[in-house]
């Protein structure tokens, strides 16, 4: 027995065919294969992920690139190491002092 005749043997009303065709469609088209519904919201999830990650590269470039600037100039770069490295003369004393928060 093909797949025709099953189909044809089968005692349900008429439009029960066509509203399981649709159904099996939909079920497919929704839920399977590479071209689905769902493949496609999960790659529109990861490209608003990545679209993220990209600006926040960006920004941290631009800061980066900034504070290159910055400390090419002789006296920032003084200041910097200072600040950040808490380097001194050699005849001066440092003293650090926290801020309560």
């Amino acid at each position: 027995m093909d797949f025709s005749e099953f189909w044809t043997s089968i005692k349900i009303r008429k439009w029960a065919k066509y509203v399981i065709t649709i159904l099996v469609f939909a079920v497919v088209f929704l839920f399977i294969g590479d071209q689905s519904v769902m493949h496609f919201i999960r790659r529109g999830k990861e490209i608003r992920h990545l679209e993220e990650q990209r600006d926040m590269y960006r920004e941290g470039a631009a800061k980066a690139e900034q504070e290159i600037r910055t400390l090419n100039q002789p006296d920032s770069l003084e200041r910097y190491a200072r600040e950040q490295y808490f380097m001194h003369a050699p005849n001066e004393d440092i003293y650090l002092v926290e801020e309560p928060k």
